[in-house]
């Protein structure tokens, strides 16, 4: 078996691993709103719920969403959609709530920066309303953003980051940063049950391939035979965590004691420069692509690795798919998707 028919086949290997290891489906099933669901994590969290027997409700104003993400999940007759921006209010009996609805790479929530700090403080507020209304329990899609371009190293929860409160990455570090002051306040002051889980760099199918993230652009780069631009001279570090495995730590944080309310980080500790992603990428596509470098962005974290201790002890949590695993599915959905598109714009010609 060839190099990559082997990680396939410990892809498949893991996969059926997570299924075993995952909470069990519930005896009862519940009401959700997924909020973002449109988007790469968001769809693939709805999908999860869905075979898991709940009825899931979609809001997302498709602004970074895409229909193609859940076109499949139609099927399901306990699925519904709802074209809705949650900085506006939203009124809806459920049981859980879980907010990912905002842009989480540079360009895009730098493209409306105000709408992007309005996501994640007016539509948190609005969502934590909601669940204090309804008595539903509550889970924030924070990011290791909060962190900025952190001093400490791995980063533990307890750390208070180091964040530019006026950059051009601001908008979304510092509305992420308030977004959680208020999930905190409304526990303390209404007694909300809320969960808080700060996500570290996430990859997967379902990726936008204008996203402007590291994974999806060196894989659309190679793919397509363009230079795949490194900015800076590589040596800054990320770690990756595949999307299956943070889908899998969401449900144990949701399904975790009303006393743990978190902050808890998710990601993958395995850390690569970006340098040796690059290399990795170039290596399993085949691609002919040239790395060629670009100034270092404002703000931009040297290094990034999540101290996963209490996720670990407290949600036995861990990932489990390694970065060529992960990469192999990445790289064959973005091989799907190219042909696709080309395929599409010949019809269409």
């Amino acid at each position: 078996m060839n190099y990559l028919g082997n990680i396939r086949a410990q892809s498949s290997a893991e996969a059926i691993y997570r299924r075993r290891s995952s909470p069990q489906k519930p005896q009862k099933s519940k009401k959700i709103i997924v909020a973002g669901g449109a988007g790469f994590l968001g769809s693939h969290l709805c999908e999860t719920l869905l075979q898991a027997g709940h009825q899931v409700v979609c809001l997302d104003n498709f602004s970074t969403g895409l229909r193609r993400n859940i076109d499949h999940l139609e099927r399901f007759d306990t699925f519904k959609v709802i074209a809705h921006d949650i900085v506006q209010p939203f009124d809806l009996k459920v049981d859980e709530i879980y907010n990912l609805a905002c842009p989480a790479s540079p360009p895009h929530y730098q493209l409306d920066p105000i709408h992007t700090t309005k996501t994640c403080v007016l539509g948190s507020l609005n969502l934590l309303e909601l669940a204090s209304r309804t008595g539903a329990r509550i889970l924030q899609a924070s990011t290791s953003e909060v962190y900025g371009d952190p001093n400490v190293h791995p980063q533990i929860e307890s750390y208070w980051g180091n964040v530019n409160p006026f950059g051009p990455r601001s908008c979304y570090d510092e509305g992420k940063r308030c977004a959680e002051t208020l999930f905190f306040d409304f526990h303390k002051k209404l007694q909300v049950e809320v969960k808080v889980v700060r996500i570290f760099n996430t990859y997967g199918p379902r990726m936008r391939p204008d996203d402007g993230r590291v994974v999806s652009n060196f894989i659309v780069q190679a793919l397509t035979g363009q230079d795949i631009t490194i900015y800076g001279d590589g040596s800054q570090t990320r770690s990756f965590c595949f999307v299956d495995d943070l889908v899998d730590g969401f449900l144990r944080m949701m399904a975790s004691p009303p006393s743990l309310t978190g902050p808890v980080n998710l990601g993958n500790p395995g850390e690569f420069t970006i340098g040796e992603l690059a290399e990795q990428v170039i290596g399993m596509t085949g691609s002919q692509s040239r790395i060629i470098h670009h100034p270092l962005p404002t703000d931009d974290p040297r290094q990034r690795r999540p101290d996963i201790s209490l996720a670990t002890q407290e949600l036995g949590w861990r990932p489990h798919v390694d970065l060529a695993q992960g990469l192999v599915q990445t790289i064959d959905y973005f091989e799907r998707l190219l042909a696709r598109t080309t395929r599409e714009l010949a019809e269409a010609m």
